[in-house]
């Protein structure tokens, strides 16, 4: 491979410096450095981060590949900065034995735009009636470390005792989608104020905020790593908080549109503002921001979730739930977390690439932007602002909630392994 030199970027959102990438690794980093032959990118005034990590993408295949493929996801995680993605169970056959999980894992390596790590299901089928294959996900090819049912709530228990035992055998993570299902019966948005007005069935905070306490406490009793994901209400804030300050080992993510939208866009009756857990109230905003920024949210997870045209073009009662986030995610946190002053880069840095590198055991991502470590990486133009245009999206879906809205920030090159997935803002 070419050497490439990235010439006054700055790093993390540092001063400008030149970074040297010779085949997979980078070579050197400091400043009027030059090599021959090497290709020059010219990165005044942009911003080098790590490659970004996603715990939290559906890429459909196998089954629903009219929504999304692996091809399809991970060209649009490229778009986005990404250089990893861990791949969701609920596709079609459900992820839950060694032969599927090796499926997804092959199929990136195959199509080399970004690193696919597939979570495996914790129940067979994700029916929470009886647990999946585990250790076999686990010792595959695809080396299993994160184990989700998500898309529906571990509900039993004692099957997420289990669950949360068996993983720690290998240092595992199980990753709960926390919902109720009795609590969340009908629902088809968050519960308050709005729903009330619009005769809408309300999804209230308790219903995600009490599985969280069981599954803390659960974590507690096993001695085990429990994830949550997508968590969206001011509540749940308080008991991953009080959590963490017991010992608990406790992580969170927070979705970029939990951090932005809030409930009082299901005025306009838009399916594609109808997701899981729901658009909250702008208090809960507020107060995730804050949690992210203090560390009481670990990270930043897309929830990508590609549906075709069909499925969100039609009443909202019958609209599928779930928006597209890879191609935007690192434009909504400039806004809500860098603009505003609550993170500067670094932060943006831990929150998308070193921790959920951390979380998901992703070897070789998140890691330091200095010499000697893998050349993932992605380099992006804070001072562009634009409209979001799903035209141009790179995944096979355009259910975006910002169709129209102007976003600040561009991503203009991606590597990974030192090889351009990204130049210019075009995909190669």
């Amino acid at each position: 491979m070419s050497k490439i030199l990235i010439r006054g970027a700055k790093v993390l959102g540092g001063e400008p410096q030149d970074v040297l990438i010779d085949g997979e690794t980078i070579a050197e980093v400091g400043t009027g450095l030059s090599a021959e032959g090497a290709e020059v990118v010219e990165a005044a005034g942009k911003v080098l981060l790590p490659g970004l990590v996603d715990l939290h993408t559906h890429l459909r295949e196998p089954g629903r590949e009219d929504s999304e493929t692996v091809l399809t996801g991970t060209r649009a995680a490229a778009s986005g900065g990404f250089t990893a993605v861990f791949a969701m169970a609920n596709t079609f056959p459900v992820a839950d034995t060694a032969g599927v999980v090796e499926q997804v894992w092959r199929l990136g390596r195959e199509h080399g735009y970004c690193d696919v790590q597939p979570i495996g299901a914790v129940t067979v089928g994700l029916e929470g009636k009886k647990l999946a294959e585990l250790g076999a996900m686990h010792e595959s090819a695809a080396g299993v470390t994160v184990f989700s049912d998500d898309g529906k709530c571990v509900d039993d228990a004692v099957i997420m005792r289990r669950a949360l035992e068996y993983v720690k055998a290998f240092g595992g993570v199980v990753a709960q989608h926390a919902q109720e299902p009795r609590l969340t019966e009908g629902a088809q948005m968050n519960e308050g104020v709005v729903s009330a007005e619009l005769g809408l069935g309300g999804w209230p905070a308790v219903a995600e905020e009490s599985i969280i306490a069981r599954d803390v406490l659960l974590a507690e009793h096993v001695g085990s790593r429990v994830h949550i994901c997508h968590l969206s209400t001011a509540g749940s804030v308080e008991i991953v908080r009080w959590a963490k300050s017991r010992g608990i080992q406790v992580t969170a993510e927070v979705t970029p549109h939990h951090l932005l939208l809030t409930d009082e866009l299901v005025r306009t009756y838009n399916p594609v503002y109808k997701v899981n857990p729901p658009l909250r109230t702008e208090r809960d905003v507020h107060a995730l921001r804050e949690a992210l920024a203090d560390g009481t949210i670990d990270i930043v997870a897309t929830d990508h979730a590609p549906h075709p045209h069909e499925d969100k073009d039609c009443e909202w009662a019958a609209a599928a739930m779930g928006m597209v986030g890879l191609e935007t995610a690192l434009s909504v946190v400039q806004e809500t977390m860098v603009d505003t002053g609550l993170l500067d880069w670094a932060g943006v840095a831990d929150r998308m690439s070193v921790k959920p590198a951390q979380i998901g055991q992703a070897t070789g991502h998140g890691r330091p932007v200095s010499a000697g470590e893998p050349a993932n990486l992605t380099l992006v133009d804070t001072e562009y602002r634009g409209q979001v245009d799903p035209a141009g999206f790179a995944s096979r879906s355009r259910n975006t909630p910002y169709q129209g809205r102007e976003l600040p920030g561009r991503v203009t090159h991606t590597w990974l392994r030192g090889k351009a997935t990204l130049v210019d803002g075009k995909l190669s």
